[in-house]
Order: C-alpha cells, then structure tokens, then sequence
C-alpha cells in the first residue's frame, strides 16, 4: 500500500467560493488566477471546479495550452504578459490576452502588428504605487494611445501594495487616486481588485477582479479569523494517519534535538507526514493537528504538533484523543484546521503551504 498521506481537491469548495466573489463583487467579470500549478491544487482540478468563472488568469502559456487543449474556450489572461517576443505567434493561436507592463512588450507588439499579425486583447499595467510590475504614471497615457493605435482592445490595470490591510490602508487610496487620476479621459475597462481588495476594499473592484487565494479558502493576511465573515471553504484537506503511538513517561524527550520534553506520562501519535511532503519543518510545539476521535459522526479532536517535524514523520500529543490508536485518520489541514493556522505557526502564510506540497504526496480530486 502507498503512504496515507493524501492531499484531496474539493471542486465543491472551489465551486462554492467562486460564488462568494460573484456576491462580493456582482458588477465585474472574474479572472479566477490559477498560477503556480492552482496554487499546487492543480489545473485539472481548478478547471473543473472553476468552469464557470469568466476567464482564467496564468503565467506559464503552457498552461494556455493545456487548458486549450481540454477544450476551454473562454478568456486566458497572462498575468506577467509574454517572457520573450518569439511567444506572440504562440500566445496569438491560443486567443490569450496579454499584460503588457513594460516598453519592451510594446515594442514587441508593435514589432508584431507591422507583420500583419492581429491586434491582441491588452491589459495595460500602471505601477501606481507598488513598485514591482508596470509603467510608471507618466509613461502609462502614450503607452496607452501607442497600444491602441495598433488596434489593440485596450485596458487598464495596477496591483495594491497593501490591500491585505484590513484596516482600509491609506496606501490603496493613494494607489487609487493615481490610478483614477491617469486614466480619467481614457475610457476602458478596468482590472484592479485581487482577493483582499475584494474582501476590505469594494470601492476599488474595477470591471474585472482578480481573485486567487480567496477561490482557495484561505486568507491574503494569513490569518484566518480576518476570513471567517466571507463563508469561504477550504479546497484542499491535507490527510494522513497515526502509523505508530509512543508511550513516554515524564521528562521522557521526543524526535532530533529532543526538543519536547514530556510533562507526564503521556501517549505520542507518529504521524505520516513530514517535511518532505511540504509540511514546514519550523513548524512550533501546539501546532494544531485534527484527529478523527472515533465518533459515528466524524467528529474528532485537536491534538498538538510536540517535536521537530522530521523528513517523513512529525508526533503528535494525543492526550486529548484517548480513543486514537493506530490507522486513526489526522487532518493536517483542511476543513478542521485552517491552513493558515498552521502557516501562523510555522512563520509563513498559507500560499506558502498549499504551493509546497510535494509531488510524491497522492491527489485525489473530489
């Protein structure tokens, strides 16, 4: 038999948080982000479970192609645009639209259009304030008019810096200021909003949001209470179960570097699940670990990461799970413990988390 550690895709889940964006946001057409492999959820089960969004927005025109070749007609954005002008005659055969944030981009497209070649449908990036990706304000008008002279469908988009500032940051005011302010006499549509600000800052969604960990139930701050208001859902529950239970007595110590040191005499669950699955290794003592408890109605217990989580296995205190022996089925993550929770305690946040896990743990899509 394989390992029991499982990581199961939820296409309800999926299904059920695109909804809550469509409430969050019922003015504007959703490009539902699937980058970095669905935030190591998979395409094929974001496909299926997000087949009614309005577009697919990606980095990799691979992706494009699979997508293509599975039969999805409708919108691909490239979040990033293309890497390399030799991509256009590709990016053109698959009907992908492009971000286009730098003065090489337009050169290429304007390069391009000289050929012949079709206009593309362009979301045009202003750096408003982050500093990171696109134009800066002064440069973004002409590159607007060159894109649109080439008969390119123009539109416009910037990123926030601090939308996952519950508080209703300032700087995404100022971001939007400057944005409002550049494109006040260029009528297009607009692309603005990513998860946060479609949870804290609904006055600045624009006519197509971005959404990408919020479609995966888990928090842009990386704390799960900020979430709890939205309903959201967790798509990915990370299982596995008790191979082995330790019996210890006080002061008995516990995996490499003896880091937990037993109160009491106490029973210590050996889980199949380790750093080499994408559980952090930094993860603290308390980490909470769910433990199905037995019941006929599959409620389980909280029961406490103890010791440093090795290569292949991590312990768990079960004290509060008595009836937990071996084969008793753990969630690591998931419906019973945010995802975020565990990022929390290990120092990182849950994108982190669900990117990381490990080819070799098994994928069930639900």
């Amino acid at each position: 038999m394989n390992r029991p550690i499982l990581a199961s895709i939820h296409t309800e889940a999926f299904r059920h948080n695109l909804n809550r964006v469509r409430e969050l946001a019922p003015e504007s057409k959703i490009w539902s982000v699937i980058k970095a492999r669905s935030y190591g959820h998979g395409l094929e089960a974001a496909l299926r479970g997000l087949e009614s969004t309005d577009g697919f927005a990606l980095l990799d025109i691979q992706d494009a192609r699979w997508l293509r070749d599975r039969g999805w007609k409708g919108r691909i954005l490239l979040l990033e645009g293309l890497f390399h002008q030799n991509e256009l005659a590709f990016a053109q055969e698959l009907a992908c639209d492009l971000v286009v944030h730098c003065e090489n981009q337009i050169q290429w497209l304007e390069d391009f259009h000289s050929k012949g070649a079709k206009p593309f449908n362009v979301f045009l990036k202003m750096n408003s304030g982050m500093n990171r990706l696109g134009l800066n304000p002064e440069l973004y008008k002409l590159a607007f008019h060159r894109l649109h002279a080439l008969g390119c469908h123009m539109h416009h988009m910037t990123h926030f810096a601090n939308a996952d500032q519950v508080d209703q940051s300032p700087t995404v005011g100022a971001q939007l200021e400057c944005f409002n302010g550049m494109i006040a006499d260029i009528a297009a549509p607009t692309s603005l909003a990513n998860s946060a600000a479609i949870l804290w800052h609904r006055n600045a969604l624009g006519d197509w949001v971005r959404p990408g960990i919020m479609l995966y139930g888990a928090s842009p701050t990386g704390s799960y209470q900020d979430i709890e208001h939205a309903h959201l859902q967790a798509v990915m529950h990370l299982h596995s179960e008790i191979i082995d239970i330790q019996e210890l007595r006080k002061g008995d110590r516990v995996g490499y570097g003896g880091r937990y040191e037993a109160p009491e005499a106490m029973r210590i669950g050996v889980v199949a699940c380790g750093y080499a699955d994408g559980y952090p290794r930094q993860a603290k003592d308390g980490t909470p670990v769910w433990v199905d408890g037995g019941a006929s109605d599959g409620s389980g217990l909280i029961c406490p990461l103890v010791g440093r989580v090795s290569m292949d296995m991590m312990t768990i205190d079960l004290r509060n799970a008595p009836q937990a022996h071996i084969g008793s089925r753990v969630e690591l993550w998931g419906a019973q413990v945010p995802v975020d929770d565990v990022a929390q305690m290990s120092g990182t946040i849950g994108y982190e988390l669900l990117c990381a896990v490990a080819p070799r743990v098994a994928v069930e899509i639900k």
